[in-house]
């Protein structure tokens, strides 16, 4: 009988593309490419090298999970602690906070202890706690930051970082009433102060003009630091990985 001829060539496509037999190690370089962006931004020096207090767990007398204010506020560009987690059992924020107190509550960074927040300033200790319940998290206007020690990037969706590297949460997108409202992570703002003698060894990566601040509306653009700048860029690696990953598809498909 007539032998079988096997050929190694497409009749219709032409010989076969030796990049064929190398796909297995084309799509694993592919992957490792698209995986860098993350894995710098993962890596990214958040928090100024820091991590959070110790005191964060005991935060007013609450028990907060001191892993994922580490995750959240020190290792993250983009994500949050669970909404609703400020009244959640073991937390219950606002009945920690004091109603008629005389004096708005300052919420302090995490890791470094600068004032990020004071409130209810310009509006009733109810309006706060509803803003808050309305969002999910704890809720601040514009009139509440102290601005000199939070940076707000618009360009990354209104993601919010404390002058200390510390991610914070995000600036909502719409302008109510009242003003734009900045949602933020409790785990990150429930920093303890830091006493003369510590604020003087860490004012190198602090500035003691940063424990003097005073709240005001107008929340630092991120554009005025330069490495803030430098972290949002390594951010933006999420966005280059799915260009990447539609490009490498695009390369498995025409091969």
């Amino acid at each position: 009988s007539p032998r079988t001829h096997v050929s190694t060539s497409n009749k219709n496509n032409g010989p076969m593309k030796p990049l064929l037999i190398l796909r297995p190690s084309f799509t694993a370089l592919l992957l490792l490419v698209t995986r860098l962006p993350s894995y710098l931004c993962e890596n990214d020096e958040q928090c100024s090298g820091g991590a959070p207090m110790s005191s964060v767990s005991s935060f007013l007398g609450a028990t907060l999970n001191y892993l994922v204010a580490d995750r959240i506020c020190c290792h993250n560009h983009i994500y949050a602690e669970s909404r609703g987690y400020f009244e959640s059992d073991e937390v219950d924020l606002f009945s920690r906070l004091d109603p008629n107190a005389t004096e708005p509550t300052t919420f302090y960074d995490s890791v470094c202890g600068i004032p990020l927040f004071v409130a209810p300033r310009g509006r009733t200790f109810e309006e706060f706690r509803k803003a808050t319940e309305y969002y999910g998290w704890p809720s601040f206007t514009s009139e509440e930051i102290v601005s000199e020690n939070v940076v707000v990037d618009d360009s990354e969706g209104g993601r919010m970082e404390s002058a200390c590297g510390t991610h914070l949460g995000h600036k909502l997108p719409e302008d109510n009433e009242d003003g734009y409202y900045y949602c933020v992570d409790l785990v990150c703002v429930a920093g303890t102060p830091l006493d003369d003698s510590v604020a003087e060894s860490n004012s190198e990566t602090v500035g003691t003009d940063l424990l003097n601040s005073e709240p005001n509306n107008k929340p630092k653009d991120s554009s005025s630091g330069e490495r803030l700048s430098s972290r949002l860029f390594l951010s933006r690696g999420y966005n280059i990985k799915l260009i990447l990953l539609s490009f490498a598809s695009w390369l498995l498909l025409l091969y």
